[in-house]
């Protein structure tokens, strides 16, 4: 065994307590010349312990029978209509059209959709996998908290116990999701490991799932780990780019590009899927660039310059890595982007040219949030922010008889604890202070100080 997979497995998030032999083993197809299974190109893969590999199999084969079996199909496209509430709108932005001049601007409302964000898509078709394989117990993992909102709420529609890590900074920035999470009846439990961030929370995730694999299943969130996950995750949000392209057909639209924002890219490659196999539209990727382009101020894996291949996590892709092979610090103002690795499909993609990639700074997307709120009346989130602001930069170099299409994969209500104390920061610290007293003195809402706000103040 490598000195680098022995690694792997010591930072992989498996439980080294759990009294196995580890195997690092491979899923690759027998017969020569056949595609390898979970593999795109060189990356990808199964890339885990020994512990792992008979979930993951039975995971794999409950997988391709449930969406090869019409009633399964039939009752999560019932429960996408019902519940989820698709289709979501495909909406034209003529006001950003016609500022920022050049393509037509539409926009893909996936924050219409039930809590908030395209996460439902896969929470729901994991969660309703997990349910046919007689899973009683369902675990998550989570950055911005969408991920584990959509996850919870899954779980109390379909009468499955709920537990959700998180990383503790991205408790503190994201609290109204997991005030909503526990809501539903989650357990939320605040990691507080390495960087605290999404990669540690993922980390924690497949612990409990080694620990626990006969009555657990590890809905993963994004479009990557371990075979089956990514093709998983992208099957299940599918449902994204094949409405854009039926939309698209039935209003007579021609796209030009594509743009969605990439973290672990669970929409993007949703969002992207009818067209990969296609010349064209232009298929954008939009990154965190952070605060700027050092190590530690971004998580550009295939923009930046501290990417390499590397094994993570239980898959191989492109990863923010030091020289030893260990992940690096991330920052993003954009709690689900502010991750060190990207899906292995995505990264191949990318490095065959099909996918472009581009960095979007903090401020950047901050200004896209105000520009579409403002003038469409519509609140990105800060992650789908990204891709607005990468669509902003793009328009103009498209025709005006073609379009632009971006995936709003979010929306905006989540990320007020980051938003407020930037556009405004002093109404914002008299209310946390105000909040403060009233709460210790006991004091009912409607007894509260009156408060001046920007608008009265200008």
């Amino acid at each position: 065994m490598s000195f680098a997979l022995i690694r792997f497995i010591l930072n992989s998030g498996i439980d080294t307590k759990v009294p196995v032999c580890y195997i690092v083993t491979i899923n690759r197809s027998k017969k020569k010349g056949e595609p390898m299974d979970g593999f795109f190109n060189e990356y990808g893969g199964m890339y885990v312990a020994e512990v792992l590999r008979r979930p993951l199999d039975e995971l794999s084969a409950a997988f391709k029978e449930a969406v090869n079996d019409s009633a399964f199909c039939s009752e999560l496209d019932t429960i996408r209509r019902d519940y989820i509430g698709r289709e979501t709108p495909l909406y034209f932005a003529p006001t950003a059209t016609r500022l920022l001049g050049g393509a037509q601007i539409y926009i893909k409302l996936e924050g219409l959709a039930n809590t908030g964000a395209h996460k439902i898509n896969n929470a729901m078709g994991q969660c309703l996998l997990a349910k046919r394989m007689r899973k009683k117990r369902i675990i998550a993992e989570t950055g911005a908290g969408q991920h584990g909102l959509a996850t919870a709420a899954a779980c109390a529609k379909l009468g499955l116990d709920c537990t959700i890590y998180m990383g503790e900074v991205d408790v503190r920035r994201q609290q109204p999701n997991v005030a909503a999470m526990e809501l539903y009846g989650a357990k939320v439990h605040a990691v507080r490991s390495g960087s605290r961030t999404l990669k540690d929370a993922v980390n924690e995730a497949m612990r409990d799932w080694a620990a626990h694999p006969d009555d657990t299943h590890y809905v993963l969130g994004s479009a990557l780990g371990p075979a089956p996950f990514p093709d998983m995750v992208r099957e299940f949000q599918s449902v994204i780019g094949r409405e854009v392209k039926r939309q698209c057909q039935e209003r007579g639209v021609e796209i030009g590009a594509m743009v969605a924002c990439v973290g672990g890219g669970s929409n993007s490659i949703g969002f992207f899927e009818p067209f990969i196999n296609q010349k064209e539209p232009r298929l954008i990727g939009a990154e965190a660039g952070g605060i700027g382009p050092n190590v530690g101020e971004n998580a550009s894996r295939m923009t930046g310059n501290a990417a390499r291949d590397g094994i993570m996590q239980g898959y191989k892709s492109r990863f923010l890595l030091d020289e030893d092979g260990q992940a690096l610090p991330t920052r993003s103002i954009s709690a689900g982007l502010d991750y060190c690795g990207i899906g292995p499909q995505l990264a191949a993609l990318g490095k065959s040219g099909r996918i472009e990639f581009t960095s979007v700074l903090d401020k950047e997307a901050l200004e896209a949030v105000s520009f579409f709120a403002k003038n469409e009346g519509i609140l990105f989130a800060l992650e789908s922010a990204h891709a607005g602001a990468a669509a902003m930069k793009v328009a103009k170099e498209i025709p005006k008889d073609k379009a632009v299409i971006i995936n709003m994969s979010g929306r905006g209500d989540k990320d007020v604890f980051i938003t407020s104390p930037v556009f405004r920061p002093n109404e914002w610290l008299d209310f946390l202070h105000a909040e403060i007293e009233r709460l210790e003195s006991n004091r009912d809402i409607h007894e509260s100080k009156l408060m001046k706000t920007s608008t009265e103040e200008n």
